[in-house]
């Protein structure tokens, strides 16, 4: 049976004060309601992470960073890298979230090198993909996915893919209010599917975590969970609320 998950990705939101509360009263949340069947991941700015390291250590709540630099040391002002994430105490990594893609230019050669650092300093991967709504109406989100997919994860072995998590991104419903139906969710996961399934084998893809990211929350979580190929969600706005996470987290 596949892993359930559900990550809070915080974006650029609360200051250390603020982070560390909160993240505590999330630990607290699953230490006296915990959720066997789902595993939860907090992704906050980097600086959170060590100090969160601590508040998490009962093993109740996963933490994981939402970037990762391309290279592994050296003069790069600025940048924090995989070993460096994972010397913080995190255990997982988001790389090639669309807001990366877009704003920073980050392209599939360049999350593909970050992908393969990540694995190599010890970290998962939560592998973001997925198509903006020019190419979804002109239908080609089948032919983006496959190419973001091609040239930034499977270049990797088979066991490294043990180390990965799938995030399927529509962006066009990521802050927009615009959700995919349930129906479009499934469609896309069990592409993606497939399409693990023709390069690694069934066994592969049939144990690879696939989340849904885009505009999910509590009135809308069940359904969407509900369907085959979601095996949980990446969560944006509604991560930053205890109510709406954790309602989310329950829903599946």
């Amino acid at each position: 049976m596949r892993k359930k998950i559900v990550a809070g990705n915080w974006k650029m939101n609360m200051d250390l004060a603020e982070g560390l509360k909160f993240a505590g009263s999330i630990e607290k949340y699953f230490k006296e309601s915990p959720s066997e069947k789902v595993l939860v991941i907090l992704c906050p700015p980097f600086i959170h992470l060590a100090g969160m390291a601590d508040i998490l250590k009962h093993g109740k709540v996963a933490l994981g960073a939402q970037n990762c630099a391309a290279e592994a040391s050296g003069a790069y002002t600025g940048e924090v890298s995989a070993w460096m994430i994972k010397s913080t105490g995190a255990q997982y990594v988001i790389i090639g979230h669309s807001e990366r893609r877009s704003y920073y230019h980050e392209d599939d050669k360049l999350l593909n090198k970050k992908t393969l650092l990540a694995i190599n300093s010890g970290l998962k991967v939560i592998f973001c993909c997925g198509e903006v709504l020019k190419e979804r109406e002109a239908a080609q989100h089948f032919l983006i996915v496959r190419r973001q997919l091609e040239e930034g994860l499977f270049s990797l072995t088979a066991e490294q893919m043990d180390m990965i998590v799938i995030a399927y991104e529509p962006v066009w419903a990521i802050g927009t209010g615009l959700t995919a139906s349930p129906d479009q969710a499934q469609e896309m996961h069990k592409y993606i599917r497939e399409l693990v399934k023709e390069k690694y084998g069934n066994d592969c893809a049939k144990k690879l975590p696939i989340l849904y990211g885009g505009s999910c929350k509590p009135s809308n979580a069940a359904e969407i969970f509900s369907k085959p190929d979601v095996d949980g969600g990446l969560i944006g706005g509604a991560a930053l609320k205890k109510e709406d996470f954790t309602a989310i987290v329950e829903a599946i």
